[in-house]
């Protein structure tokens, strides 16, 4: 059985790390009546290839450095689209673009927005 307030204190670090390497546009997404996979989206601008590194590494290093937590990283900056993946919270980077292009907020608007900092 999952801890939901434990999953969400998480996410909210996540988005701290986030917000503290100047991701923009960071948007929390509670989606555990709407899929199975997981409970959490969160979506993220980078604005350059190093920032999309930059942002993934931060988000990684920082929940393993706290709370011995790994994250699986997917996919290449160059691209514009990086994943962590923690299980029950999957981290989006995107470049501008690619955020565009995708609109996973959208797509997935039967989820509940928790967070959004612009």
């Amino acid at each position: 059985m999952r801890c939901n307030l434990n999953t969400l204190e998480l996410a909210r670090e996540i988005v701290n790390s986030l917000e503290d390497k100047k991701g923009e546009d960071i948007v929390l997404m509670d989606l555990k009546n709407v899929v199975s996979f997981t409970d959490y989206f969160i979506i993220c601008t980078g604005t350059s290839d190093r920032m999309l590194d930059a942002l993934a590494d931060a988000a990684v290093e920082d929940i393993r450095k706290k709370h011995r937590k790994k994250g699986k990283k997917q996919g290449l900056a160059r691209d514009g689209w990086v994943v962590v993946d923690y299980g029950d919270i999957v981290v989006h980077l995107f470049s501008p673009d690619q955020r565009d292009f995708y609109n996973l907020e959208e797509l997935w608007k039967d989820g509940k927005v928790l967070l959004r900092l612009q």
